[in-house]
C-alpha cells in the first residue's frame, strides 16, 4: 500500500508528485470548504488529510510539520465533538464569534512562545535543514486549531499567516502541488474570514 502511495502520479517543474500528495490535497480542499460553511464534516476530512501529509512531511524531513499533522488528527475529533456538543462559558451552544482583546493577546504570546520551543526542539534535535522555517507556521497552526475549534473568527488571519509562510517552505522543498494548496489555503483564509464575518454581523443580537 505504501509504494502505490508514493508512487508518482505525474511531475510539476521537474519533481515527482505522489499519489499521497494528491489525496491529501483533493482531502484538504473539501475539508476547508467545509470550514467557511461552518460544516462539521471538515473535521473527518481534516483528520485523514492530516494522517496522509504527516507521511509525506516525514519523508521529506518536515518533521515540524509532520508532528503538527499528528496534532492535527488528534485535535479533528476534539474540533468535531466541539462543533456539534461544545457550549460557550455561559453554557450556550458554539456559535461563531469574537475572541476578546484579551484572549487575541494571548492567542499571540502562544503562538511566540511555541515557535520558540519547537524552533530550539528542531534545531537541536533532529536533523532538519529548515528548523525556524519549519517551526513558524506549525506554532501558528496549533494556535489556528485551537481557534477553529471553538468557532474564533481570529483563526483565520492565522491561517491567512501560517498557509502564505508555508508556501516558500513547500518551495523550497519541491513540493509543489502542496505549495499550490497552500497559496490557495492563502485565498480561502480570507474568504473565510470575510464569511464568518458576515455570520457574526447578520446574527441576532442579545439584549
Amino acid at each position: 500500500m505504501s509504494d502505490t502511495l508514493f508512487a508518482t502520479a505525474f511531475s510539476l517543474w521537474g519533481a515527482p508528485t505522489t499519489w499521497l500528495e494528491v489525496l491529501a490535497f483533493a482531502l484538504a480542499l473539501g475539508m476547508v470548504a467545509c470550514n467557511i460553511r461552518v460544516i462539521h464534516w471538515g473535521w473527518p476530512l481534516a483528520a485523514i488529510s492530516s494522517l496522509l501529509y504527516g507521511l509525506l512531511f516525514a519523508r521529506y524531513r518536515l518533521y515540524g510539520e509532520a508532528s503538527l499533522q499528528v496534532f492535527f488528527a488528534a485535535m479533528a475529533a476534539w474540533g468535531w465533538w466541539q462543533w456539534l456538543r461544545g457550549t460557550t462559558a455561559s453554557g450556550a451552544a458554539l456559535t461563531v464569534r469574537h475572541l476578546s482583546p484579551s484572549g487575541r493577546q494571548t492567542a499571540l504570546l502562544a503562538a511566540a512562545v511555541l515557535w520558540l520551543l519547537i524552533g530550539l526542539l528542531l534545531d537541536h534535535f533532529t536533523d532538519s535543514d529548515v528548523p525556524w522555517l519549519d517551526a513558524f507556521p506549525t506554532a501558528l497552526s496549533i494556535v489556528a486549531q485551537v481557534l477553529l475549534g471553538r468557532k474564533l473568527l481570529e483563526n483565520w488571519p492565522f491561517w491567512a499567516v501560517v498557509n502564505l509562510s508555508s508556501v516558500g517552505l513547500f518551495v523550497y522543498k519541491a513540493l509543489w502541488l502542496t505549495a499550490l494548496l497552500y497559496l490557495v489555503f492563502t485565498f480561502l483564509s480570507l474568504v473565510g474570514w470575510r464569511a464568518w464575518q458576515t455570520l457574526i454581523e447578520r446574527a441576532p443580537k442579545v439584549p
